[in-house]
This record gives structure tokens, C-alpha cells and sequence, in this order.
């Protein structure tokens, strides 16, 4: 049975960890400074709030999506509001890393506060973690002080604005660390792109399009065992296109092959790659070629 411990609340996730925040939206816990373990009758933790954790201890196993995933000493990860997580630990798990928990209330008026979907990675599951070297997570924790350092002052019109601009920083160099990233894991993410590349090609082949409709980037995306967000972005990095562009060029590059094909017509064909309307094949064919269907095959 599913017992849920809902973190509407800064306060919340604080006083599940035996600790009180020294701001109601906004919290930096030190989990080798909470000496009690938290209350593990709860099996779901279900966010309203954005937490960035900075694991620094092995043994620690998340459970997401059916999967257990540990995390590396220096690993990262990012919940938002609407998420959910199960946690199992080690029962000789000692936690150590900190957690920066911060209600969206807080970024009201703010820039953050607009930019903030430019921060994929709160999208991302728990297994895309952010993994740090030993720099990276110095200057991770180097901003974590900065903003621990503004929450135990006595808060004035300045708190607000340099709390929120040390979380903005945080984000940003945590953008570039993922972008690091995809770099520096280039082998495991050919090997997404290549499995990508085979079930683009089977599924537009095959009777798939019919039975299910055109190529969808969150299909791919669960084929891989990846979120949309992460594969999304994994894709643009690689290829320099979005995934729905790279989706829609290799489309174009079989229909092409099937226009040359005399026994179908437009119809047929745009029906055999997931279209429910022709003239919506034949639309995109003509943006992508410069030619419609029709004139493309007469040019053979």
C-alpha cells in the first residue's frame, strides 16, 4: 500500500528530516547535521516544491520508473513541483550531501522565475543524474554556502534578490556541467542515437504509423528508457537538430522513396507514414523538399 508524504512545503521536507528551515520558501539541509532518521512509513515522496540534491555518500538507491539507481559520490539531481519519488536506502546508509529545497513562491517577480523552464533537467529522471568532478562539485558547494550564508543573516531588502540570483547561478552552472556532460559520455550516447536511429528506421517501415500514427519524440524517448526532456536534449546536442526535426527529416527521406513508387498514390502514402489528413503530408513534403509530392515524382 502507497503511503505518500506530500512536500507542499519548505517545512515540510525540513521536518520529515527531524530539521527547520531558516526561511519559509527557501532551505538548505545538511543531512550529516540531522541526527534522527526520517519517518520511513512513507514510501512516496511527492514534491511541490523544487529540490536540487547534492549526493556525496554511495548507498544511497532511488527508485524511479521501475528501476534502482545509485548514486555516484558528487552526483545530482533535480525534482519540481508535480514529481514523485519512492527511496530505499541501505540499512546501514549514513547520508551525507545536501539538499536545496525551494518553494516556486519564492521566484515570484523574479527573472528566475521566468527562465526557470529553460532548466530541463528538472524534467529529467533520476537515472540522467548530473555527475560532478571533484572542481565541479567544490563550486556547486562554493554557492550553497553563498546562500546559507544569506539565510542565517537577518533578512533585509537585499536577502531576497541575492538568495535568488546564488540559486540562479547554481542552475546555470549546472546547465553547463550537463552540457559537460553529454560531451564527456559521448559513447553511451552514440549508442542511444544508434538504437534511436534503428527504431525510427523499423517504426516508419513497418505498419506502426498506420496503427499508431506519426513518430512521437516521447515514444522514442520511453523506447530508450529515457525521459522526453533528457533525449530531447541529448538529441540537440548530438545531431543539432530536435528530436522532432530529426524525426521529420528521416520521414521525409522514406516518403521521398515512397513518391517514386508509381503503383501508390499521394494518399496512400501519406496514410502509410501515420497521416490522418494527405494535404498534411503534402504540406510538410513541400516545406522540407520544395516540391509537393505530386511534382517531386515527376521530376523522376
Amino acid at each position: 500500500m502507497e503511503n505518500i508524504l506530500e512536500i507542499k512545503t519548505v517545512a515540510d521536507y525540513f521536518k520529515w528530516r527531524s530539521a527547520k528551515p531558516d526561511h519559509p520558501l527557501v532551505g538548505i539541509l545538511d543531512y550529516e547535521k540531522t541526527a534522527s532518521q526520517p519517518d520511513y512509513s512513507f514510501n512516496r515522496l511527492r514534491f511541490d516544491c523544487y529540490a536540487v540534491f547534492l549526493k556525496m555518500a554511495q548507498n544511497c538507491k532511488i527508485k524511479y520508473g521501475g528501476g534502482q539507481y545509485d548514486f555516484d559520490e558528487g552526483s545530482m539531481v533535480f525534482m519540481e513541483p508535480g514529481q514523485e519519488v519512492e527511496l530505499t536506502y541501505d540499512p546501514d546508509y549514513v547520508p551525507k550531501g545536501y539538499a536545496l529545497i525551494f518553494h516556486p513562491d519564492l521566484l515570484l517577480g523574479s527573472e528566475l522565475g521566468r527562465k526557470m523552464n529553460e532548466y530541463n533537467f528538472f524534467s529529467y529522471s533520476v537515472k540522467e543524474a548530473l555527475h560532478l568532478s571533484e572542481r565541479e562539485r567544490g563550486l556547486i558547494l562554493s554557492v550553497l554556502d553563498k546562500i546559507q550564508y544569506e539565510l542565517e543573516q537577518n533578512m533585509d531588502k537585499h536577502s531576497k534578490k541575492l538568495i535568488v540570483s546564488n540559486i540562479e547561478l547554481l542552475l546555470d552552472y549546472c546547465l553547463r556541467f550537463y552540457d559537460r556532460q553529454f560531451l564527456t559520455r559521448e559513447v553511451p550516447h552514440q549508442s542511444s542515437l544508434s538504437k534511436f536511429d534503428s527504431l525510427l528506421r523499423d517504426y516508419l517501415t513497418s505498419e506502426k504509423p498506420q496503427k499508431y500514427g506519426l513518430p512521437s519524440v516521447g515514444y522514442f524517448a520511453d523506447q530508450l528508457h529515457l525521459s522526453s526532456n533528457y533525449f530531447g536534449d541529448l538529441v540537440k546536442k548530438e545531431t543539432g537538430k530536435s528530436a522532432q526535426e530529426y524525426i521529420r527529416a528521416k520521414m521525409i527521406d522514406v516518403a521521398k522513396s515512397k513518391v517514386f513508387d508509381p503503383n501508390k498514390s499521394v494518399s496512400e502514402i501519406a496514410y502509410e507514414l501515420g497521416f490522418k489528413y494527405p494535404q498534411h503530408f503534402s504540406r510538410l513534403f513541400k516545406q522540407q523538399v520544395g516540391y509537393s509530392p505530386k511534382e517531386f515524382r515527376s521530376l523522376n
